[in-house]
């Protein structure tokens, strides 16, 4: 039922009332007896906040609404309305055709896999703890939590010079960005700032495609940068004062080697740059490596000399200030790190670039396909890591090919020092991918 980023699909089909009813059920039956429910720009995040809350309120919880806020809002919300856990209505980056839902701990972080497990299987079991006709839930609403986060992005920076900035929000959740920047004293323009849950300025995923106008608009103003939102704003990704689309490693490598100190580590998945690597060994710093999701990069920043965490994904944890991924809270380190440092083209330069590919392959069963893969690569190679799907290393360089957590895709992901090397295990990881599918159609 959850995957890397929690219970996501298409409305109607795997996300119903009736999943979100056994959520709030379930989550209640737990023993968590407050609980803040708050839901991202889709039109069906009312019909499921409403579900949602009916499950809460049904096996006793006290429920808290919130409305449309980003995913960090609500997060963050959790612990000053002295809740215990957060309920976030979303499907993040997916298409408007999408919804979820996404279980938080009042620290931020996403709920681990004990708790999520423990939730899964009261739903499977249809155990729950029905309240009696005198002791279900109060339902509540909240209209502050908005200026909770605010203040604490505001807290969080201080910068040496306001700078011109276009936030583009993606019809998306995240106007916190743009209206924390203003009160930093940035210029501040935004595109795509209506919320509209069919997302019709771009696609919810903000990458480099679906931010040409950002980049256009940037380099044909003097704006020092460009930051792009996704649909609930957990990501936050950037466009450097030229216009250019800023490679999410180099952002990863920039954020890390900022963050962490000499024995420090950083947290990031298997997917990640060596790139990332390179620059912390700069700063006496190094990389420890997690699964593909925010919540086991946010799991990792709880060891002591974690003092940092992010994916390529565009997700970015500062575990001091919160461990959920953080977009405006991101989107303001970025400002304040090219206030104090310089042109953020110059800051990207620095980062040692090395050539990494990237798709996805549509299949029909993926966690047979991955059996299948997995074998075959072990058939082919020797220095093999499963810590999340199959990591090789080479002489040359690294491949990984994984399923994705949230859709019926294999991830494909290789790396190498020279662009002729990565293209042929790039090549040789699709190959042990489509050959699987082939032998099973």
């Amino acid at each position: 039922m959850f995957g890397t980023s929690g219970i996501r699909g298409r409305v109607g089909d795997e996300v119903t009332a009736d999943v979100a009813l056994a959520v709030g059920r379930a989550v209640a039956s737990e023993g968590y007896d407050r609980v803040v429910v708050g839901r991202d720009v889709r039109d069906s995040g009312a019909m499921l906040v409403d579900a949602v809350s009916a499950g809460l309120c049904e096996c006793g919880s006290d429920v808290v609404t919130v409305g449309v806020e980003a995913t960090p809002t609500v997060a963050r919300a959790i612990d000053p309305l002295e809740a215990d856990a957060g309920v976030v209505v979303t499907a993040s980056h997916n298409p408007a055709t999408d919804n979820g839902l996404k279980l938080w701990n009042p620290s931020g972080k996403a709920f681990g896999p004990d708790q999520r497990d423990a939730i899964e299987r009261r739903i499977r079991e249809d155990d729950y703890e029905l309240a009696a006709w005198d002791g279900v839930g109060d339902r509540t609403g909240h209209d502050g939590v908005r200026s909770i986060h605010a203040d604490a992005l505001t807290a969080a920076v201080d910068l040496e010079r306001p700078l011109s900035v276009v936030v583009d929000l993606g019809t998306g959740a995240g106007g916190v960005t743009a209206a924390v920047l203003s009160e930093l004293g940035c210029h501040v323009r935004t595109l795509n700032g209506q919320e509209d849950g069919s997302f019709p300025g771009r696609p919810s995923e903000p990458n480099a495609e679906t931010l040409e106008t950002l980049s256009t608009l940037v380099a044909e103003t003097d704006a020092d940068v460009g930051i792009g939102h996704d649909g609930d704003a957990d990501r936050m990704v950037a466009v450097d004062e030229t216009g250019t689309f800023v490679p999410k490693d180099a952002l990863l490598a920039l954020f890390a080697r900022e963050a962490a100190g000499d024995g420090d580590r950083v947290a990031a998945p298997v997917d990640t740059s060596l790139a990332v690597d390179d620059a912390l060994e700069t700063v006496g710093a190094s990389v420890t490596r997690t699964q593909v999701g925010d919540v086991y990069v946010a799991e990792r920043t709880t060891e002591p000399d974690v003092v940092f965490g992010g994916e390529p994904s565009g997700a970015w944890i500062w575990p001091d200030e919160t461990r959920c991924p953080d977009g405006p809270l991101a989107a303001c380190k970025l400002v304040e790190l090219v206030a104090d440092r310089g042109p953020l083209s110059e800051l990207v330069a620095e980062i040692e670039g090395y050539p990494i590919r990237r798709t996805s392959i549509e299949v029909t069963d993926k966690e047979g396909v991955m059996a299948e893969v997995s074998e075959a690569v072990h058939d082919r190679y020797d220095d093999i890591e499963t810590l999340d799907g199959v990591r090789v290393e080479t002489e040359d360089g690294w491949f990984l090919l994984r399923a994705s957590g949230t859709q019926p895709l294999i991830r494909v992901t290789a790396e190498a020092r020279s662009a002729a090397d990565a293209e042929t295990l790039f090549a040789d990881a699709q190959t042990l991918v489509t050959e699987t599918v082939t032998r099973r159609s």
